[in-house]
């Protein structure tokens, strides 16, 4: 790729952007050094690599290399015998525990990010380093007592000699001799020993050796005579602790160089992956899509290199995205070569640069700021010459600076490269500059070279319109507001507004009119067409953003109408249950009351017949609500769906025949495992392999419910039963009925209120309900209901 391009088109400025997302020097390293290639798969292979990226941090957003450090400099420092510092080892602790993180999640969904997956093949963490640093190492970089037995020693007799010593000197400042002749009762420091601070005038009083005094010489700084013994021994322990902890440390920088090339690796792998995640952030920033790479194919025309360049609403990166116009820069199946004309700072140059700089990006690996379905062929080199390149050191005329840098061009390009030229042929005299503008042209279309030209020259639109493999492009103006669309138009010269543009300003219009007259008729034509063409494209446009415009509100109202019939399906589901839920408690509450009828009957000895008959109707009742309810009703959730849905053999209602008694009931309750069956007085739960039919039709079961049936409900007697003033028998024998009654109404309790008296009442009719089997428990009443006078009654359910 040629160096001075790349500077041309800011690349150096996209890649330090790209270094701004990266996480660590390795990888910032890597994004500016990055280069363009020329290889088709390996182009395609690092775009994979973005898209992999962005994939995996959508679905995990906050995935990151962790803390990850680039240990290289200290791990080949490790293998020359240096002796590393405790924070580079929790660094290189840090960057192997990112790297076994990493590692771990592509070995698990490698399969998903094959790309990526092969970059992480090359993390090397060392479990067994990194458990000897964590062994060795607390969080805060301090060798751990645990390192070594020595170290564990050392440090308990360190720890003991520390409290003699300043139990010592503690006691010193308690003495009532000594304590009035220190400045004040602190233990403090000087070089290493502990020392006590002595007022200057009674120096010599006590036996000591003076290690320093304050600024004013009020103070001075001793070491008692009778503590030397015990500075020293501490002094031993502290550089005996020194020693001993560079030893470890140095142990555990000899085992880091021996695994130097592991750690290397797994560094530059790091940095690779970081790099990888770096460029599928700063697409995201750029709101970019991966560019269709595809390689060069024969044309109909034989001068064609077979190049591609279609980006679609394509933005230039280094413009800010708010106000930057997107440009279609497009070129045919016969198109090679692009002509752009119009005004100055009308964006002519903005698209030179966007499709060379684009096309940089996308073999760097980079995904583009334009719309999915752009397309590029890989050149083998992008040459620029965009701008004023005067050089005043070697005296060189702006028109001298772009040949020079043509002629370079001109050497190097091949049909397999890309050039833009920004002002060809300008600098000098315009009919010359035109000429030698063409001539230019016409040997980059000689050697097939994909060309972008950038021109003010007329004859360059003539050019571009009678030559095979050439098109006209323009950018517009808007001659009511006198300012640049930035509108790339491909396939229309640009037009000349210079009257126009003076009219608008207020030139004299006589003026304005004999400048036209000394236009030859012809160019008149030809600029009145270009308006006419321009006015119906205008038009033309109009009415596609019209269109488009229309398309999309009749997708907001798709989109609105959706939902609505969505939250109208979900609120007819919603009725559907609570109906379902609604039938299902009152069909509950009548099988409950039937249950209830068939003990009161079966205890009472009557017939149970018109009962069978009623809870018959019951179950056709029932089977009818469910399949009302959960028949063909599409969106319905499977949770709602009657029992006769489910691929089973049996229903509910169903007449069956249980294996294991040989004995026929009908099953009253089910699920997918098991059923529940009444056989006459007795329900028995069985598995759903121990049923068999019972061969009678069940449908002969299943009458419509009549609500006219003879069935006499018992009516439930008052809540409360008042005894007071009747004998015992009199009360028992009232009791007994009452409590017969309740038992056959289903009533949950009554209250017996019999009074206080003497008590004889209230204890036989205590003793009578633990005796009488209806009754489950009883209690005296509370405070509010007559305390001891009261007996509240709680009955069994059978």
């Amino acid at each position: 790729m040629d160096a001075k391009s790349i500077v041309t088109l800011e690349l150096p400025v996209i890649l330090d952007r790209l270094a701004s997302h990266a996480a660590f020097s390795a990888s910032k390293e890597l994004a500016r050094a990055l280069k363009p290639t020329d290889d088709l798969e390996d182009v395609r292979r690092r775009l994979a690599e973005t898209t992999e990226a962005r994939t995996l941090l959508s679905l995990v957003p906050g995935l990151t290399i962790g803390g990850a450090h680039d240990m290289r400099s200290a791990v080949a420092a490790a293998t020359r015998g240096v002796i590393l510092e405790p924070n580079q080892l929790l660094d290189l602790k840090s960057t192997l525990i990112a790297s076994r993180t990493l590692r771990r999640r592509f070995d698990k969904t490698g399969e998903s990010f094959p790309v990526l997956a092969i970059l992480a093949l090359g993390l090397e963490p060392s479990s067994e380093l990194i458990e000897t640093i964590s062994k060795t190492l607390d969080e805060r970089g301090e060798v751990l007592d645990s390192a070594s037995e020595r170290l564990a020693t050392i440090r308990h007799d360190l720890r003991v000699s520390h409290d003699r010593l300043t139990g010592k000197l503690q006691r010193l400042l308690n003495d009532p001799k000594i304590s009035p002749m220190l400045q004040e009762p602190i233990i403090t420091q000087r070089d290493g020993r502990f020392v006590i601070p002595l007022r200057a005038e009674f120096k010599g009083r006590v036996k000591s050796v003076i290690h320093d005094q304050s600024a004013s010489g009020a103070t001075l700084f001793i070491e008692p005579l009778t503590v030397v013994d015990l500075n020293n021994e501490l002094r031993e322990l502290q550089l005996a602790e020194r020693d001993e902890v560079r030893r470890i440390l140095a142990e555990l920088s000899a085992q880091v160089g021996r695994e130097s090339e592991a750690i290397i690796r797994t560094v530059e792998a790091l940095a690779k992956l970081d790099l990888a995640f770096a460029k599928a952030r700063y697409a995201e920033a750029m709101k970019a899509n991966e560019p269709i790479m595809n390689p060069y194919k024969p044309r109909a025309d034989a001068n064609h290199p077979g190049s591609t360049l279609r980006l679609l609403s394509a933005r230039h990166p280094l413009l800010d995205p708010e106000n930057v116009v997107p440009i279609d820069l497009v070129l045919g199946a016969d198109t090679y070569a692009l002509v752009i004309t119009g005004p100055n700072t009308g964006g002519k140059t903005v698209s030179l640069k966007t499709a060379g700089l684009l096309s940089l990006m996308a073999q760097c690996g980079l995904h583009v700021p334009a719309l999915s379905g752009s397309e590029l062929s890989t050149f083998d080199s992008v040459y620029a010459d965009i701008g004023d390149e005067q050089s005043i050191e070697q005296s060189l005329s702006t028109f001298s600076s772009h040949i020079s840098t043509i002629i370079d061009i001109l050497k190097h390009a091949t049909s397999r490269s890309l050039v833009v030229l920004d002002e060809l042929g300008a600098g000098t005299d315009p009919q010359e500059g035109a000429a030698l503008a063409r001539a230019i042209l016409g040997v980059l279309l000689e050697r097939r070279v994909t060309t972008l030209v950038a021109t003010h020259y007329p004859e360059l639109k003539t050019y571009a319109h009678v030559t095979t493999g050439v098109r006209n492009a323009s950018v517009e103006f808007d001659l009511e507001s006198l300012r640049p669309t930035y509108h790339l138009t491909i396939g229309l010269p640009g037009r000349s507004n210079a009257l126009a543009i003076a009219g608008r300003l207020g030139l004299d219009e006589d003026i304005v009119q004999r400048a036209r007259k000394m236009v030859s008729p012809e160019d008149l034509r030809a600029e009145s067409l270009l308006d006419e063409i321009h006015r119906q494209r205008d038009l033309t446009r109009q009415d596609r953003e019209e269109s488009e415009q229309a398309r999309k509100q009749v997708q907001a109202l798709e989109t609105e109408l959706a939902k609505r019939l969505e939250a109208i399906d979900d609120e007819r589901l919603e009725l559907l249950e609570q109906a379902r839920a609604d039938v299902e408690a009152e069909v509950d509450g009548i099988r409950e009351q039937l249950r209830e009828l068939r003990r009161r009957l079966a205890r009472a000895g009557q017939p149970l017949e018109t009962l069978k008959e009623i809870e018959s109707e019951l179950e056709e009742l029932e089977d009818q609500v469910a399949d009302s309810v959960s028949h063909p009703t599409w969106g319905l959730d499977p949770s709602l769906r009657s029992v006769d849905s489910m691929e089973e053999a049996f229903r509910l209602g169903d007449r069956v025949r249980l294996r294991t008694i040989d004995a026929e009931g009908v099953i009253t309750d089910l699920n997918q495992e098991q059923a529940e069956v009444q056989v006459g007085r007795l329900r028995v739960r069985a598995r759903l392999d121990e049923l068999m039919p019972s061969g009678e039709d069940p449908s002969t079961e299943h009458r419509r419910f009549d609500t006219h049936a003879h069935v006499v409900i018992p009516q439930a007697p008052p809540l409360e039963l008042n005894l007071r003033g009747r004998t015992v028998e009199e009360g028992l024998e009232e009791l007994e009925r009452r409590l017969d009654a309740a038992y056959l109404a289903g009533m949950p309790f009554i209250r017996v209120i019999h009074g206080k008296g003497t008590g004889r009442l209230r204890e036989a009719i205590r003793q009578a309900l633990r005796d009488n089997p209806y009754v489950s428990s009883f209690e005296p009443g509370k405070a509010g209901e007559g305390g001891d006078g009261v007996t509240v009654v709680r009955l069994a359910i059978s």
